[in-house]
């Protein structure tokens, strides 16, 4: 009996896709799955995909036995707590926890998470009330994080997952049994695993050096491959250092780390046809062989034919091999296999369909082959785009804690809003840290990057979490603090030390009284005028001969808006009429507009105006407008 057709949805050919999501969704439905439900695919091995699981951000899953860093590592990502995350001594993680971002924060039970069509949980279903039970949703964060205990699931994460992190303790390296089976369960895809050797800060470099020797042979003998796992040596929290011997691999390790995690948006379209490909192979291996047990078996006889052919599946596997000359890496694992036949009536398995099986093969060979172009162009989209960010998750925008540029600034911190005159909460501290300031020998009231970096890595905190304080207290970002900026860093210090967490942004009574914006004459004038308005917001409106163009700046600093307007103004010489006037709404994002077509976005990632080819955009549009 044919396999029933599976309708697609919405596109019609591969012609018609526009993104490597689209294309691997069409390709699935219309080659891949038929051959999976003729072939009872999912009863051997992995249930079928649905949408969610192609449109899916990107998953981390974090493995580790008890007390090995697993909520700690969370918390540090995420700089705060999340709903249902615990640490203690004792095993805490006792339940798989997926971390979701959502608008409001709580907890989802397993059983109605499985419901949800949007989320790429639903085939946990199969695992039924025992392990769903054992399962919640935990929605807070951006990026999708797991947490292990129960190793039953692993491998059916483990193939949805874009990375699996290991942790392991420097101090607890032996592998329970418990420990082993699991990490056997996670083989096949070492191609996502890496390990995080946590708490390495604890022991000298001697005994480091002796830890990861060790470690190492453990996992070999758990992992059976012979390339060797990218192992990740640090302390993966915001507490200082116990020694600091080894500070500087450390500090690099985490680096590499991040910029892993925050790679995982850019190789997700990639990660999917890989893992498409690994799934397409492995289904035509299956049909082969199940094709070929339901050509073995006769019509009597049956149960003693279908013993010989369970206990020789090994020289199964090699006979299809050579028949169909298929990669030895293809077929599933044996021991596994052989344990699923002996439940299956092997009279009810399906012949092979020569049909099916070249509509497979024209995936392999011409399909995946006609993405190729598109994943470059979302690859080349995705290099402009910062990745992942927040927390300590922050690229190179580290001031002088980013080791190539110390003064790199990728996004500007913008002058504060207008604030009311709230007492500044550091001014009681501030004599203490203004002698520790004068003692580092300021120049022109300032201390550069380099001084503070050398007095603030002797807190022993993570060069993760001074970037973050960095960023904080360089207000007016100059690469360099006064004497307000170096009290709030100070502050700041004080205040991580204490074990509290550090804010998104500088709250008001935090800002130095000498960064806080203030009105302008001018600027009160217009206000009475027009009422309330957003002092930081503004429209730029240049009147040419009968044609207006507005240039939405919200969230623009004044000098900016200047600085812009001046270059425009000289650009086109007695042709501009430009005023600025408050608006009372912002967008948040820097836009230009020209009559009605968007010129400049700093949402879409243009940045501000800072170099001749932006600048040469907006030129041009004034130039059309002004029919030149």
């Amino acid at each position: 009996m044919a396999p029933k057709e599976v309708k697609n949805k919405g596109v019609k050919s591969l012609k018609e896709v526009q993104t490597v999501t689209e294309g691997l969704k069409f390709l699935y439905r219309q080659k891949l799955l038929p051959l999976e439900k003729y072939y009872g695919f999912s009863d051997f091995h992995s249930p079928s995909l649905e949408d969610a699981d192609f449109d899916n951000k990107p998953m981390i899953l974090v493995v580790g036995q008890c007390s090995t860093g697993k909520t700690t590592f969370i918390r540090y990502l995420l700089e705060q707590d999340y709903p249902g995350g615990r640490t203690g001594p004792e095993p805490t993680t006792d339940c798989f926890t997926a971390l979701m971002h959502r608008d409001v924060e709580g907890v989802v039970p397993g059983n109605a998470l499985v419901m949800d069509p949007n989320k790429p949980f639903r085939k946990l279903n199969y695992f039924g009330n025992t392990f769903l039970n054992r399962n919640q949703l935990g929605t807070q964060m951006d990026v999708g994080l797991i947490c292990y205990d129960f190793p039953a699931v692993l491998r059916w994460f483990a193939e949805h997952v874009d990375l699996i992190l290991l942790l392991c303790d420097a101090h607890k390296l032996e592998l329970s049994d418990e420990f082993s089976r699991s990490i056997i369960a996670l083989r096949g895809y070492e191609d996502k695993l890496r390990v995080l050797l946590n708490k390495a800060d604890m022991v000298d470099s001697q005994q480091l050096m002796r830890v990861y020797g060790a470690l190492m042979w453990s996992l070999g003998k758990v992992i059976c491959t012979p390339e060797v796992l990218r192992v990740y040596i640090g302390s993966f929290w915001s507490s200082p250092f116990r020694t600091s011997e080894n500070r500087v691999l450390f500090e690099r390790e985490e680096e590499d780390l991040f910029n892993e995690i925050q790679n995982l948006p850019r190789n997700s379209a990639l990660r999917k046809l890989n893992d498409l490909v690994k799934r397409a192979r492995l289904v035509r291996t299956h049909a082969y062989i199940v094709s070929f047990l339901k050509e073995e078996t006769p019509l009597f006889r049956r149960s003693n034919k279908k013993r010989d052919l369970i206990y020789d599946l090994p020289v199964v596997f090699t006979r299809i091999q050579q028949r169909h000359q298929i990669s030895a890496g293809d077929f599933p694992d044996c021991a596994k296999m052989q344990e699923r036949l002996m439940d299956c009536d092997f009279t009810k398995f399906k012949s092979l369909k020569p049909k099916l099986i070249a509509g497979l093969d024209e995936l392999l060979t011409c399909d995946i082959a006609k993405l190729m172009p598109l994943l470059r162009q979302e690859e080349l989209a995705a290099a402009d785009r910062p990745g992942v960010q927040g927390g300590p998750l922050l690229g190179k925008n580290r001031g002088p804690f980013f080791e190539g540029n110390p003064f790199y600034y990728s996004e500007p911190n913008g002058e504060s809003e207008e604030l009311a005159e709230e007492p500044w909460v550091v001014s009681k501290d501030k004599p203490k840290y203004d002698e520790i300031f004068y003692n580092l020998s300021p120049q022109d009231g300032k201390l550069s990057g380099m001084k503070v970096k050398e007095w603030m890595t002797s807190t022993r905190l993570p060069n993760s979490v001074l970037s973050r304080i960095w960023k904080l207290s360089d207000v007016d970002e100059d690469g360099m603090l006064d004497d307000e900026e170096f009290a709030l860093a100070s502050h700041l210090i004080e205040v991580k030390l204490e074990g509290f967490g550090l804010p998104p942004k500088l709250p008001a009574d935090l800002v130095p009284p000498s960064k806080r914006r203030r009105r302008t004459l001018s600027t009160e004038h217009r206000e009475d005028e027009r009422g309330d308005v957003e002092a930081l917001s503004w429209w730029m409106r240049v009147q040419t001969q009968g044609t207006f163009i507005f240039a939405h700046i919200p969230a623009l600093p004044y000098f900016k808006f200047m600085k812009l307007k001046t270059l425009l103004e000289d650009e086109f010489s007695g042709d501009l009429e430009i005023t600025d006037e408050g608006t009372p709404t912002t967008t948040g994002w820097f836009e230009v507009q020209v009559n009605g077509v968007l010129v400049h976005s700093k949402k879409n990632g243009d940045g501000f105006v800072d170099n001749d080819q932006k600048f040469g955009k907006i030129v041009t549009a004034i130039d059309k407008a002004l029919g030149k």
